[in-house]
């Protein structure tokens, strides 16, 4: 089953307790001094330093899933990599998968960006209300083309695309059920499909 609509932004509730906003340059330069190390389970979302949730097994296995599948599809010229972080404006989140341009070793003093991005993915159970509010209009706004959340909690698949990047949102929504198959797409070139039931 199909369902398609224009999407509405929400926002997210947020902690009443004292937070300050950061630029990417301050966000970086904390991890250059120590402050934050790799393991810090943190991202930069919207110029605010938020916790990511600790992943479960579902979570772990389909992130492992969508990863694989996807490495069979991608063409030359095109890889995939998983929970890394891009750069965007405000915001540096680390997409559970991504479909990036070129290869990894030309990402050596920086990480990617809007531009280098087609595909961005969520594998989305606790944290299901975030991905589709604050990380939906993250990636909408940096113009990232195709937006994945793979809905554990649901059992589907839903596709957002058509970034409107002045309204902070995509304009076209999909779901797909356990039971279809959905279309890799890359700069309008159908790559194959992958069983939304595979990934779960």
């Amino acid at each position: 089953m199909e369902a398609i609509a224009n999407l509405k932004t929400k926002n997210i509730s947020i902690s009443t307790e004292p937070i300050w906003k950061l630029n990417i340059d301050q966000y970086h330069a904390m991890i250059a001094a120590g402050i934050l190390d790799e393991d810090a389970q943190l991202e930069l979302l919207e110029g605010l330093l938020i916790t990511k949730m600790p992943k479960n097994p579902p979570h772990r296995i389909s992130t492992k899933l969508m990863r694989a599948a996807l490495e069979k599809l991608v063409p030359i010229g095109w890889y995939v990599d998983s929970q890394e972080p891009i750069t965007l404006i405000d915001s540096e989140p680390e997409p559970d998968v991504m479909v990036i341009r070129g290869q990894t070793t030309d990402y050596r003093d920086r990480h990617p960006q809007a531009q280098d991005l087609e595909v961005v993915i969520e594998v989305s159970d606790a944290t299901l209300e975030r991905d589709r509010t604050m990380k939906q209009r993250i990636y909408a706004s940096a113009g990232i083309s195709v937006y994945w959340i793979l809905n554990l909690r649901d059992r589907q698949l839903e596709v957002y695309t058509q970034p409107r990047m002045e309204e902070l949102e995509y304009t076209h929504f999909q779901i797909f059920t356990e039971a279809e198959s959905v279309t890799l797409t890359i700069q309008d070139l159908d790559l194959g499909s992958l069983w939304v039931k595979d990934l779960l």
